[in-house]
């Protein structure tokens, strides 16, 4: 019973951050937005979102172009592109970030642009689904998914089709002495020496 609700927390916990973010981080940029076009004024406050989201967008292509080129080359040497898929994933999300006017978005666009911020982010949340079984990592020729074990006091048999293959011939040997007549036509007579006859 315990097993199910707390299958039941993750998902709802997730929706619920969700669904706050959406609501607080608006807030958010409004009352900082306020705060630095008092201290700075209207235009200029202005001018420094849209700086920021023009600087970002530029370092996005950029950085965006070399994680391409990483991962065609992991690709080539037949491996498998984690790193530059990784990078590609922040980068889609600090662009998305960059482009939403406000200086929450631009700050957090801006710290998933720096490398080594956005790779120990990936592996922080790599840390956390794996602890908590929501993925699975597959590559070639490999798959990580566990084989169901076999029931308590169970023979653990292999299912049909998994048992050893043994090639042979087979005779009737119930013909001629049991009718008291003579081998059919066509048929081998039986080997007196052979170790199946009974």
């Amino acid at each position: 019973m315990s097993s199910s609700s707390g299958a039941l927390t993750g998902p709802t916990d997730m929706k619920f951050l969700v669904l706050l973010l959406f609501i607080c981080v608006p807030l958010a940029e409004i009352a900082l937005f306020i705060q630095v076009g008092q201290i700075i004024g209207l235009m200029p406050t202005i001018a420094l979102v849209i700086l920021t989201a023009v600087i970002g967008v530029a370092l996005l292509k950029r950085q965006g172009m070399t994680a391409l080129a990483r991962a065609q080359e992991a690709v080539d040497r037949g491996e498998l592109p984690v790193d530059s898929v990784v990078d590609g994933v922040c980068l889609l999300i600090a662009g998305a970030f960059l482009l939403t006017p406000g200086l929450i978005t631009d700050t957090a666009g801006f710290l998933l642009l720096i490398p080594a911020f956005r790779r120990s982010l990936a592996r922080w949340l790599f840390r956390k689904l794996s602890e908590s079984g929501s993925i699975e990592i597959h590559g070639f020729g490999q798959s990580t998914t566990a084989r169901r074990p076999h029931p308590a006091g169970g023979t653990g048999r292999p299912g049909p089709g998994t048992g050893p293959v043994i090639e042979g011939e087979f005779e009737d040997v119930t013909g001629g002495e049991e009718t008291g007549g003579e081998p059919e036509a066509g048929r081998r007579p039986r080997d007196p020496d052979s170790p199946w006859r009974p």
